[in-house]
């Protein structure tokens, strides 16, 4: 089965995700969205596509025209109803696609314009033993965004944090997105504090402690977002259930 992750800057892979994905029978490919774009073909025919994050929003099609045949690539796939994972850049591009939108953070008193740093998720009470983000309760996860998904009428959000009502949404059993970043693996962290130096500096990010709280929460994290991974693939429909 093919999986194509598809990236808009490399240090954002699928990090900790790689390994099940190949476990479970996927055969990973790396595409860069703009660089190497998928064909319309290719958006149908892949067993699971990932859309990964970045520092890009949904709304900068201006000045990178390509990501508007990312959105339409997705719109065609989720229509299908065919296996899709969006994280952070790629749940908000899925949200979009869905016919949802997305707005700045900070809007509100005392909400920062950007959540960059560890937090844990108020997971949604409908969301039991059996769902997938279940595996994330009481887990601080890594946030990296100023952009906030608003899902379309009819997709709930399935967890949120201070400030970012909707972190995670589902669209039927075949596409899940998630704002924040359940695939990062740890060892990764100084390759997203050089890519992300200059937005990094203009939010006022405590480098120091985000160090601190990686090395505190990272593994956690990691083997957290493995069990998300799993039970979300585990739930696939017909053929794509890995």
């Amino acid at each position: 089965m093919k999986c194509i992750a598809l990236y808009h800057v490399c240090f954002e892979d699928l990090g900790s995700f790689a390994a099940p994905l190949e476990r479970a029978g996927y055969q990973v490919e790396y595409r860069h969205a703009g660089a190497t774009p998928l064909a319309p073909d290719e958006w149908r025919d892949a067993a699971l596509v990932v859309v990964l994050g970045g520092p890009l929003g949904a709304g900068d099609v201006a000045a990178y025209p390509w990501l508007a045949a990312e959105i339409d690539g997705l719109r065609q796939r989720l229509a299908l109803g065919l296996p899709t994972l969006g994280i952070c850049l790629g749940a908000q591009l899925m949200a979009v696609a869905l016919g949802g939108r997305i707005e700045r953070r900070g809007a509100a008193d005392g909400i920062a314009a950007m959540e960059i740093g560890w937090a844990p998720l108020d997971v949604a009470k409908a969301a039991g033993p059996l769902d997938p983000l279940d595996a994330l309760r009481g887990i601080p996860v890594l946030h990296w965004h100023g952009d906030n998904i608003v899902p379309p009428a009819g997709i709930a959000s399935l967890a949120a944090t201070p400030g970012t009502p909707c972190q995670a949404f589902s669209a039927g059993r075949h596409a899940l997105g998630l704002q924040f970043h359940a695939e990062f693996a740890q060892h990764a962290l100084e390759e997203w504090l050089a890519g992300h130096a200059v937005e990094l500096a203009r939010a006022g990010v405590d480098l120091a402690a985000l160090r601190r709280d990686t090395a505190r929460h990272g593994r956690a994290l990691e083997q957290a977002g493995q069990a998300l991974l799993h039970g979300w693939l585990a739930g696939l429909p017909g053929e794509s259930r890995a």
